[in-house]
């Protein structure tokens, strides 16, 4: 079995979840979201899934990537202009059976922890009940901020969300080990799975 695989009785990969909203934050960890946007589909072609990205995403990786890759259009996170008969956040709480934050900042980690819904997909994320996991990727000396140790805390406190721990990384700016990335994509899968498994206990 390859890293990253998520392990199910018969060797294979287990993600019960059919519909999955997958939220890219504005960190550079952005710009392998192709790549695991093709695994998903290789891994799991069972798993619909629609792409949301922030405009800080955009500095790291294009819509029109996300979109040629899933073969669904990437949207982005933002109120539309034009009047509409339905609201996103509505939408997207409805659809999605699971939503994955990967990467995210410290900045959506925090509006997230104060309960902010400025954007649609904050706003979902605020309302929905299903499995939520979040990917945090944290830059030089974050690790070490007791604010944001206490959002992570209270995020680990909602029934539905799940926080995977940031692993040890090298930052682009210091190209030192000094920054923390998230884990694989499907290490963040298989938290969710495991979460949305006692949760129906």
């Amino acid at each position: 079995m390859a890293d990253g695989d998520i392990p199910g009785a018969s060797g294979g990969v287990v993600f019960t979840p059919r519909r999955l909203l997958l939220v890219g934050t504005g960190s550079i960890g952005a710009a392998f979201l192709p790549y695991w946007m093709n695994w998903l589909a290789m891994a799991l072609p069972e798993v619909e899934c629609r792409v949301v990205v922030t405009r800080s995403a955009e500095r790291f990786v294009t819509r029109a990537a996300l979109s040629a890759v899933n073969s669904t259009p990437a949207l982005l996170d933002v109120w539309p202009d034009e009047p509409r008969t339905g609201a996103l956040h509505v939408e997207w709480t409805e659809w999605a059976e699971a939503v994955a934050v990967y990467p995210a900042t410290v900045d959506f980690i925090s509006r997230m922890a104060a309960g902010r819904g400025d954007s649609p997909a904050m706003l979902a994320l605020q309302c929905t009940e299903v499995p939520v996991g979040i990917a945090p990727s944290l830059p030089p000396g974050a690790v070490r901020n007791p604010l944001l140790a206490q959002h992570l805390k209270k995020l680990r406190e909602r029934p539905n969300i799940c926080v995977a721990t940031p692993e040890p990384g090298s930052s682009s700016t210091t190209g030192r080990q000094d920054a923390y990335v998230p884990p694989a994509l499907p290490n963040l899968l298989a938290l969710m799975e495991r979460a949305g498994v006692r949760a129906e206990r």
